[in-house]
């Protein structure tokens, strides 16, 4: 499996995003520069988190415009893998490769801590080693992880299953308290209609290794191995 990490003015998840994928997973992973248009032959692109060009108009805003991101819409539209984290996420809602988009959070605060998520959909290349309705404790860093959409794209998304982690208690209750970006109908995670592009605000690069205080995020991970291996 290669993966391919873009790298953004601003990204300051891309080196733990690379040490998580190669050298705790024994992955074949690379940079990939947003100025490119060289995907350098990755199965997987993996937009990490971090502040893309200073977040400046909106996150992801000016992302969206780095020369990289056409041969990213087009290895999505092949069907390659597209997995966007934090930032990533917010990188893929401007790029229109997931719907909706994202609002400062609740409280107006800049939200750094360990979550608990509840596994809705393990039917995708993402989840593939997760059971439903199994509790993740993974981290955020965040201020604007408020996940917003309309009415009628929420009532799709609930509709095709692209839900796919949700902000819940440890008991895999849905509480306001746990929902503390304020996100509509609780949602962390979410993967478009055909299941290969998905983005989630929690840092799964960062809970890969015991030492940072879980192994959570590997869950993910090597969902993304696993699934692309079978």
């Amino acid at each position: 499996m290669r993966f391919g990490v873009v790298v953004f003015p601003g990204s300051n998840c891309d080196s733990d995003t690379l040490h998580a994928l190669r050298d705790v997973l024994n992955q074949d992973a690379v940079f990939l520069w947003h100025k490119d248009h060289d995907l350098k032959g990755v199965d997987c692109v993996v937009l990490p988190g971090g502040f893309a060009h200073g977040d400046y108009l909106r996150s992801g805003a000016i992302a969206k415009f780095s020369p990289l991101m056409r041969e990213v819409g087009e290895h999505a539209a092949r069907g390659g893998l597209v997995l966007g984290i934090c930032n990533g996420f917010q990188v893929l809602l401007e790029l229109g490769l997931l719907p909706g988009a994202m609002l400062r959070n609740k409280n107006l605060k800049f939200l750094c801590r360990f979550v608990t998520l509840r596994v809705e959909n393990e039917r995708t290349v993402f989840t593939n080693r997760a059971r439903k309705g199994q509790v993740l404790r993974i981290p955020i860093a965040h201020f604007d992880g408020n996940y917003y959409a309309p009415p009628k794209v929420l009532d799709d998304v609930e509709r095709n299953s692209q839900v796919v982690l949700r902000y819940a208690d440890e008991q895999g209750r849905l509480t306001e308290e746990a929902n503390v970006n304020g996100s509509m109908r609780s949602i962390a995670g979410l993967v478009n209609k055909a299941g290969n592009v998905m983005g989630l605000m929690p840092h799964p690069e960062r809970a890969a290794e015991a030492l940072l205080g879980g192994t959570d995020g590997r869950v993910i991970l090597e969902s993304v191995i696993r699934g692309r291996a079978s």
